[in-house]
């Protein structure tokens, strides 16, 4: 998913006018911008406790501790690396995931990344008591694991294969199954393309009384298969490919083309038997979720058709393997992946968030399909569902608080009566306690980093555990520019949000050149009242171009969330037209305003950022001076079939949205460009840089190219982005002087 890359990507240009003079030795520069010298303190790794008083965290890799949520006073310590028995000693961890029960924990070393959110690592168990470690497999790293709920058992997948271990049977383990093959067969863990667009990755699930174990099984046999070289490089280096360059090959579905054939399958534990369910599925339909109930005789499915407008959930009976068709939710034009991420088993029934109003509410329905309750009313947007307490039928949750622009931790009693828990403007999210009557809150605004604090479900602040304060002070005693919202009126009468940040000795008097950062993807939201507003922590990629002399905006066009589906869903069928529309009204907008230099407006973007930037500086109005496409899809064919056909449709039903591409506007580019890939994109691929720059030839265009060996859509590692970020500021300080 395209949009996931702007929350973890910081980046910022801004442009030179010949009025305006570099400042050398400002209080900010790139290094220290890149190098953690503002990066705020925070608290990982935190488990709520059965206890619902407790929480564990991992600290420094070495110890996991428990804490009391009331006092946040340290209570316990279920591990130290320097406190096991046995042979086996680890010098540190990666992450942990603690049984149910809590008598035993599965250590994470060794991780290493695969795509988004998928790794592999070398997992040992701990017991608690005795404090001794064991391998939790000797036949090789494992992938996405999952205890039992009774924490007798350990499900995980390796190379495509789904693997039981039976830890009452002294760690006795099974492979249940062994079709599993690289390209062509996943048993339990999602596809690349499921993984990206469906926000996923262990597709498994033990029911209720621990009998059964349910999966789906990808078959990505027809998937065609895309690939790209692999070079020697640095940091990582990689010495296999010093004399010739590798490849990597694996299975990429784009738009119109053939997806892996997903089936549900099940596992007896007792009797080993193996069926597969009945699901009544289109043939080019998905299953981007399966659970297991409350009741260990029945699974949840979820079924997709190819459109995404149309989810069911199915009640399938794990032995019989017959399917029920529970709930039918048909959400014109699509249905967004928070449904997904958001959904939620509860006792006797499950959560189901929907934009079947027009707005993102939470529907709560028995295993007989029927709706028992709807959280949020009217406008509401429900961003984040934290749990229900179900003694009291209090719902848990995060939505947005007075427009797009913030959010707020609620909750919402039996009777339906809505109370906000936290307390200040800006961003809240929260993790509740067992039993919701105590919860850590996260807050953090432009101006405020992020402060951790314990909470009673009432509000009431009980503890602060970490608020930054000395971050806070440092950027506060430094002359920065400071953060500004502002709306205006495009010439269609569309009214947008923005974030402007001005040079601290701003001079109204003045002609300052302007630089727009934009993401503009289906959803996504720039304009907010969050530390991480703009390009990094604090804005300060925009502050830097600011003590320089710029002034750099953020504007949220059409198609960008937080003021519901009616605004986000309007360029259905129509990716990057609205969008870039709204970033040229955007350029006029500015070039009115008597302290810009309308001559030199530049902008930029990174992923569905960059194809916008090269949709607004071909649209036909040539209002941008320069600009710079990092990681740019070029051309909608050449994306995956989930993300695309979720806006776009197949190319063969809409023949007409696809063709209106940065690659068939390349004669109306216009401005100083600068394009930017990394050569290893698993997600968008270098294709796309060199089908557009090949049109822009034969369009007669100059441009200016840049790639990164080796680097995938993030484009990082070792000194890679500091560079980056000064060939991005190095390009507008020439193009735009």
């Amino acid at each position: 998913m395209l949009k996931k890359f702007v929350v973890i990507l910081t980046l910022l240009l801004s442009a030179f006018s010949a009025n305006h003079t570099m400042a050398e030795n400002g209080p900010l520069t790139l290094k220290s911008i890149t190098d953690g010298t503002f990066s705020a303190h925070g608290i990982y790794g935190v488990n709520p406790l059965a206890d619902g008083e407790s929480y564990s965290q991992l600290v420094g890799g070495k110890q996991i501790v428990v804490s009391s949520f009331k006092t946040g006073e340290q209570t316990g310590v279920l591990f130290d690396v320097n406190d096991t028995k046995g042979k086996i000693k680890l010098e540190r961890i990666d992450g942990y995931i603690l049984s149910p029960n809590q008598k035993n924990i599965l250590l994470r070393t060794q991780t290493q990344s695969i795509y988004r959110h998928s790794t592999t690592a070398v997992y040992y168990i701990y017991n608690v008591q005795n404090r001794t470690i064991e391998p939790l497999s000797d036949g090789g790293p494992q992938e996405c694991p999952l205890w039992s709920n009774d924490g007798n058992l350990v499900a995980f997948v390796r190379e495509g294969n789904l693997f039981l271990v039976k830890l009452l049977f002294n760690n006795a383990e099974i492979q249940i199954t062994k079709d599993g093959k690289f390209n062509h067969i996943i048993n339990g863990k999602a596809d690349w393309v499921y993984e990206e667009e469906f926000v996923t990755n262990r597709s498994f699930d033990f029911n209720a009384d621990n009998s059964m174990l349910a999966w789906i099984r990808y078959d990505e046999s027809e998937v065609p298969l895309f690939s790209f070289p692999m070079y020697k490089g640095m940091l990582p280096e990689m010495q296999n490919n010093a004399e010739y360059p590798g490849a990597y090959e694996y299975k990429y579905p784009i738009a119109g083309q053939a997806n892996s054939k997903v089936t549900v399958h099940t596992f007896d534990i007792k009797s080993r038997a193996t069926r597969k369910i009945n699901v009544p599925l289109d043939a080019e339909g998905y299953i981007p979720r399966i659970a297991f109930s409350s009741d260990p005789n029945k699974l949840l499915v979820l079924t997709l058709n190819r459109h995404q407008d149309n989810l069911k959930i199915w009640v399938a009976n794990p032995r019989s393997t017959e399917c029920r068709c529970i709930v039918n939710d048909e959400v014109k034009p699509y249905i967004g992946d928070k449904t997904y991420t958001l959904f939620k088993t509860i006792q006797d029934g499950f959560i189901l968030m929907s934009e079947r109003s027009g707005y993102a509410h939470l529907y709560q329905y028995n295993l007989l399909g029927t709706q028992k309750r709807e959280i949020g009313k009217g406008t509401d947007i429900i961003t984040d569902f934290y749990g229900i307490d179900e003694k009291t039928g209090t719902y848990y949750y995060q939505a947005h608080e007075n427009g797009p622009q913030r959010t707020a931790v609620y909750k919402c009693d039996a009777k339906g009566k809505v109370t906000r828990i936290s307390t200040e403007q800006g961003q809240n999210s929260a993790i509740f306690s067992a039993n919701y009557k105590n919860l850590m809150l996260t807050h953090h605004s432009t101006s405020t980093p992020p402060t951790y604090t314990l909470r009673a479900n009432t509000g009431k602040v009980t503890k602060t555990l970490q608020d930054n304060a000395a971050l806070k002070q440092k950027l506060d005693g430094m002359n920065l520019g400071k953060i500004e919202f502002f709306n205006f009126q495009t010439q269609d009468g569309i009214d947008l949000n923005g974030i402007m940040v001005k040079p601290a000795n701003f001079d109204a008097n003045k002609k300052y050149p302007v630089v727009l950062f934009q993401y503009s993807g289906p959803g996504s939201q720039q304009v907010q009242d969050s530390w991480y507003a703009g390009n990094c922590s604090a804005a300060l990629l925009e502050r830097y171009m600011c003590q320089e002399g710029f002034v750099s905006v953020i504007v949220d066009g059409r198609g960008t969330g937080g003021r519901g589906a009616d605004f986000e869903k309007q360029t259905y069928l129509k990716l990057g037209q609205l969008e870039s529309h709204d970033q040229v009204e955007t350029a006029i907008y500015l070039s009115k305003q008597p302290w810009v230099d309308a001559k030199h407006i530049g902008i930029w973007g990174w992923s569905f950022g960059g194809f916008n930037t090269l949709m607004s500086m071909s649209e036909g109005r040539p209002v941008f001076y320069a600009g710079v496409a990092v990681a740019p899809p070029t051309s909608w064919r050449y994306y995956d079939t989930v993300y695309t056909e979720r806006f776009m449709r197949t190319p063969k039903e809409n023949a007409e949205g696809y063709d209106c591409s940065p690659i068939s506007r390349a004669n109306n580019l216009h401005g100083n460009l600068l394009i930017i890939h990394g050569l290893a994109d698993d997600n968008v691929h270098f294709r796309n840089v060199a089908e557009y720059t090949e049109a822009l030839v034969h369009a007669d265009k100059d441009f200016r190219q840049l790639t990164y060996t080796n680097r995938n859509h993030s484009i990082y590692g070792g000194n890679t982005r500091n560079h980056l970020y000064r060939q991005l500021v190095n390009h507008f300080k020439d193009a735009m002087k």
